[in-house]
């Protein structure tokens, strides 16, 4: 059977064909089918934001800021707060868009295109006919992942989303009056005494018995949970560990110290002296065309008499910086000049004089005075950097293979990591007291969401499998399997007796110290006269608090003045209480011109960002808005 099969293979292929895509064409695909479920972390309009959106879309935020700065520490952008900031925006932006669609806010051409003149970056594109290089553009966009209608479309949309809360922000305004109540209020300053009664004052007064600490345990138990949480080993495939098993050939490093060595030598600097007659690109025409014959005039003249360059530069060129000098510019590389001036000094042999040269600052007769060629090093000094950068880029082309069999690797063989461990020569990690959910301040493989979600899938707890390959960065995969789990538990009181102790002479010693705050608090306000322990007399106010506590501060100045002194107690829960005497009002210096008219700028940008977040709250709750993904303690608050 299994030979006529093989003999009329092409005939089986067909009736397959023919059998297997009418069933697709009648039921449809389901877009899981070829996809990976994911998880939905988010809802706008009633539109979904799913893990793997959530995934794709810090991965490329990633990847800009560290093309933008390189010698950022890659695990701050990997903490649990970065990635749910990731989130927020993606919510943020989609429900500007769908305001904006709601809205009919559209973007002209025309505002397209003078959008992106203001960018400096396609700006400097520009030819001197004011034509764009159109190859240099594509370039640019090009290193963004961007085809330029793709770029412009993203440029588009923002200008549209902009316009949403744009308009709202923009009508902030306040009366001077308003303005300067405001801050007033905001600024102002209380003389005032205070006394605390701090806990630790009070805890030789709290002996607990054992009724006591079991009492506080039964009553406290939520506090005593231990989380579930796994013993795990795990292994990471990264551009680091691909690179180690990298073997550079003799040859080939040879080869690459022939191709690159001008490059790695380091690059040509040229110095020139030159002549400008100023004319701003902007400037009438016939303002151009008399600043180009005053410009030939010159150039007439030097070349002549070469030797007098610098004396006719300082006599007649335009330049102020260079003039004084004789027009000496100093040297310079490529890219420190603007392009045209660039070209012609770069294609003149020493001692050159060009012809008249056209930039956007007007017209200039360049003299090539010296040209500074980096000595080339050996192969021998440069064989390590060669290395580096080999292996780099081998590594970044192998990665993809090596990824592939990576995540075959740890699905084929999923009772154990070793294999594929052994085999792509990386390490096998382990970690306990693992949980579901990052620990606060985790990074690294085992603070991924993605992977922790697969770590603790009901596959792997039960039966000790592998978690599929899974994406933690760019160029950056890991598995994990668990090799002993804990389900989550309340800890027996002998367990946590210590803490349970702590805790409980602690809440009792704050009890202690409010009560004896309350108690002198009552007794000062009926007696002023006899306060004792408050402290000398300090002037607070919410920009100097005195390092006061934020809760101190805002009692004080929230207290009525109506008659001083004025008498607050504040609760400060486990750091005690306070007890505080306002004594008077200090008068808020007349703030000098530019101070005021700064604080007025602060003030009203205030009230625009105020407004703008109030707009954005109520679009939130216009498009049903629902984050899903649970947000790290230490964002919380």
């Amino acid at each position: 059977m299994f030979e006529s099969i093989r003999k009329h293979s092409k005939i089986v292929m067909l009736l397959l064909f023919l059998l297997i895509i009418p069933s697709f064409v009648l039921v449809g695909i389901d877009s899981n089918y070829f996809s990976e479920k994911s998880a939905v972390v988010a809802r706008v309009d009633g539109h979904d934001i799913k893990q793997t959106d959530w995934d794709n879309a810090h991965r490329m935020e990633t990847d800009r800021i560290r093309a933008q700065s390189p010698t950022l520490d890659a695990k701050l952008l990997d903490s649990p707060e970065a990635r749910y900031a990731t989130l927020e925006r993606m919510v943020r932006d989609r429900v500007f868009q769908a305001a904006a669609q709601k809205m009919h806010l559209v973007t002209s051409d025309s505002r397209l295109a003078r959008s992106l003149q203001e960018i400096p970056a396609i700006a400097a594109l520009k030819r001197p006919d004011g034509s764009l290089d159109a190859e240099a553009y594509r370039a640019l966009v090009g290193a963004q992942g961007l085809t330029p209608e793709g770029f412009e479309a993203n440029v588009r949309r923002d200008i549209s989303v902009n316009q949403v809360v744009g308009g709202v922000m923009g009508s902030a305004f306040s009366t001077d009056a308003q303005v300067k109540m405001s801050l007033d209020a905001l600024y102002q300053r209380r003389e005032v005494q205070i006394a605390r009664f701090n806990p630790a004052d009070f805890s030789g007064k709290v002996t607990p018995a054992d009724a006591d600490l079991e009492g506080y345990y039964k009553s406290h138990t939520s506090d005593f949970q231990q989380a579930e949480q796994a013993a795990v080993e795990y292994v990471v495939l990264d551009l680091d560990s691909v690179r180690a098993g990298i073997t550079l050939n003799e040859d080939d490093l040879r080869t690459y110290y022939k191709e690159n060595l001008a490059r790695l030598a380091g690059k040509e600097e040229r110095r020139a002296s030159h002549i400008l007659i100023n004319a701003p690109k902007d400037a009438p025409a016939a303002d151009r065309e008399k600043a180009k014959a005053r410009a030939t005039q010159l150039l007439e003249q030097v070349r002549k008499a070469p030797a007098t360059f610098a004396e006719v530069a300082r006599k007649s060129s335009e330049d102020s910086g260079s003039a004084g000098a004789g027009g000496d510019l100093n040297f310079f590389g490529l890219g420190a000049m603007v392009k045209p001036f660039e070209e012609a000094a770069f294609a003149m042999k020493k001692g050159d004089i060009s012809d008249v040269v056209e930039t956007d600052f007007g017209y200039h007769i360049i003299l090539l005075t010296d040209i500074k060629t980096p000595p080339q090093p050996s192969f021998e000094e440069l064989r390590p950097s060669m290395e580096a950068e080999l292996k780099q880029q081998q590594a970044q082309r192998k990665f993809a293979e090596v990824a592939e069999s990576f995540a075959n690797g740890v699905y084929e063989q999923s009772d154990s990591l070793k294999p594929v461990a052994e085999k792509l020569k990386l390490n096998v990690l382990t970690a306990s007291g693992v949980t579901r959910t990052p620990a606060p301040g985790a990074t690294g493989p085992l603070a991924n969401g993605k992977l922790l979600e697969a770590l603790f899938s009901a596959d792997s707890i039960e039966n000790k499998r592998n978690t599929e390959a899974v994406e933690i960065g760019p160029s950056q995969m890991a598995a994990a399997r668990v090799t002993t789990y804990t389900a989550a538990r309340t800890l027996p009181l002998d367990e946590v007796r210590s803490r349970v102790r702590s805790l409980y002479v602690a809440e009792k010693s704050a009890e202690l110290a409010r009560k004896e705050g309350e108690a002198k608090l009552a007794a000062w306000k009926a007696a002023p006269d006899k306060a004792a322990g408050l402290q000398p007399a300090i002037v607070v106010s919410r920009d100097q608090p005195q390092n006061q506590p934020r809760l101190v501060v805002d009692a004080v100045l929230g207290a009525s003045a109506a008659t001083l002194p004025a008498w607050v107690g504040v609760d400060l829960g486990a750091q005690g209480y306070a007890v505080a005497k306002v004594n008077r009002l200090v008068p808020r210096a007349t703030p000098n011109e530019q101070t005021a008219r700064q604080e007025r700028q602060q003030y009203l940008q205030w009230l625009s960002n105020a407004e703008g977040l109030a707009y954005y709250e109520l679009l939130k709750d216009r498009f049903k808005v629902q984050i899903k993904a649970p947000r790290p303690k230490s964002t919380q608050g």
